[in-house]
């Protein structure tokens, strides 16, 4: 099926604006130093730069289905589109880290919603025989933009300094506003009508939801975010949280399974598809966010690569998705979405196993194939994935179906850097000891590294002897190294063994229906 102008117009607008949320969850990680030194805080302080946006975002993505329903579709996208602009520019003209953070909450809390709302849009408004190319477009868009993030972020820190990584927000924020207010079709009800019960009167806020939601949600992501620094449970502060958000996220199921009109509509669950199109959406997640989050250090931890270098590493695969998901975008409706996101899951175990070998000698010619290979089976899980997720779903549902759907990719992205973070540490001291073990005095090998070590530290000061303490110190930190990279090798292995794990759950998908008659 071939779409209008306006109907292309109605796309390119709603990617637009998830794009503007998707970027600004990873632009800031390659700034982090620049504002540390900018703003005289601590690398932990600046951490909240990216954490506070975190917390505000994760909250906000399961409420965008009420607030649309009580002031309106067109009228929410809108108004998170000029919320986010506001408040990146706020971001930009921050003169201390507290106003920073602050301003930052503000933008994931305004603009939190724009991304399940621009997937309802798609979905509610535009035929369901072209969703095939429709969901095509807009994957581009959620998938390149965590890996394009670090990119535009490097250059313009690079370039024209931190503060551009928000100002830039301000020209495509403007764009799409105007955009929305040509193209977006009106609300077909004020919000009052939207806002009334199922008795006719209007229904009351489900504050109680509401502050259970921002609880449990708020409190794991900061667990998630946090826990590394400072020693997970072995703190008082992590403990606590951890036990308001054990408490908090169940009584708030409950809670809104009770409720004539939640909050967030967790009943949109009953559904056999999204339910697991969520969980695999999950580990979906973990890989693509765990992925972009564990790359960077090691290019810039092992292999010394600037900002912008980092960015460019991370380019190929980005473009690889948006090529992939054009090509397929053509195709994906005649197939069946299960037999894709199948495939796809196995070539991303080979991919992760690929990247699982790295060793001293791995540069950028060692990782270049494997991310583009992992920019291409992303998108042979996503897109199939959105498509049996949310195809089979009545119009009037999606919408909390999308919000489900890309909340459960957002926490997956937490969940897959906490769980990389630890894989990496335990397994560092795990590889360490081990290869300890084989540094016995009496080892032949183990004297001849060290004498190498010692004419290697001599030529070096001028045919001076250097002392044995300094050539065990260099000895020490080669093995740190080793230990490093055979850390970084277990946590592709353990991606690696995530998407096993979930594939069987392809086997409850279903197949979306070629066309969807729209509601009366």
């Amino acid at each position: 099926m071939t779409l209008s102008v306006r109907q292309w117009a109605v796309v390119i607008t709603a990617s637009i604006g998830a794009l503007l949320e998707i970027i600004d969850t990873s632009i800031t990680n390659v700034a982090l130093i620049n504002i540390q030194a900018s703003l005289s805080a601590t690398l932990a302080e600046v951490g909240w730069v990216v954490t506070g946006y975190a917390i505000a975002t994760v909250v906000m993505i399961p409420l965008s289905n009420w607030l649309s329903n009580v002031f309106g579709q067109r009228r929410y996208f809108i108004f998170s589109l000029v919320g986010f602009t506001g408040a990146s520019v706020l971001c930009g003209l921050a003169p201390s880290l507290p106003l920073l953070v602050l301003a930052r909450v503000l933008q994931g809390l305004l603009g939190g919603g724009l991304l399940p709302k621009a997937q309802a849009i798609l979905f509610q408004t535009l035929p369901a025989a072209a969703q095939g190319i429709i969901q095509a477009a807009f994957g581009i868009v959620v998938l390149a933009g965590p890996a394009l993030g670090p990119t535009l972020g490097g250059w313009l820190t690079d370039s024209l300094g931190w503060r551009w990584i928000f100002f830039i927000n301000l020209p495509l924020g403007v764009l799409t506003v105007l955009l929305a207010f040509a193209f977006l079709e009106p609300d077909q009800e004020g919000p009052a009508d939207a806002a009334k019960g199922p008795g006719g009167g209007r229904a009351a806020v489900d504050w109680f939801g509401i502050v259970l939601l921002a609880a449990g949600l708020g409190s794991l992501q900061l667990v998630l975010e946090q826990g590394h620094q400072y020693d997970w449970l072995e703190n008082s502060g992590i403990r606590q949280l951890t036990l308001v958000a054990l408490i908090a996220l169940p009584l708030f199921v409950v809670w809104e399974l009770r409720q004539r009109a939640p909050a967030v509509d967790l009943r949109v669950l009953r559904y056999r598809s999204l339910a697991a199109g969520t969980l695999f959406s999950m580990a979906l997640g973990m890989g693509l966010y765990g992925t972009v989050f564990i790359v960077p250090i090691f290019a810039q931890s092992q292999l010394g690569y600037t900002a912008t270098q980092t960015g460019m590493l991370m380019l190929p695969g980005a473009l690889a998705s948006a090529v992939t998901m054009a090509l397929l975008g053509r195709v994906v409706s005649r197939i069946d979405p299960r037999l894709l996101i199948t495939v796809g899951g196995v070539l991303m175990v080979v991919t992760m196993l690929q990247l699982a070998a790295i060793n001293p000698d791995t540069g950028e010619p060692s990782l270049y194939w494997p991310l583009i290979f992992r920019g291409s089976t992303t998108v042979l899980m996503f897109l199939p994935l959105s498509l049996a997720s949310l195809g089979p779903l009545p119009r009037n549902e999606v919408g909390a179906g999308s919000g489900l759907f890309n909340l459960s990719r957002q926490l997956g992205g937490s969940f897959g850097i906490a769980l990389l973070t630890v894989v990496l540490d335990r397994q560092r001291a795990v590889h360490r000891a081990q290869l300890v073990e084989h540094l016995a005095s009496t080892n032949p090998l183990l004297q001849e590294r060290l004498h190498s070590l010692q004419i290697w530290l001599s030529q070096r000061a001028a045919g001076t002897v250097q002392p044995e303490g300094q050539v065990l110190h260099l000895l020490s930190q080669q093995v740190d190294r080793q230990a490093t990279l055979l850390a970084y090798g277990d946590v592709f292995r353990t991606l690696a063994g995530v998407f096993l794990v979930v594939l069987p759950l392809v086997l409850l998908l279903g197949r979306p229906p070629s066309a969807v008659k729209a509601p009366p």
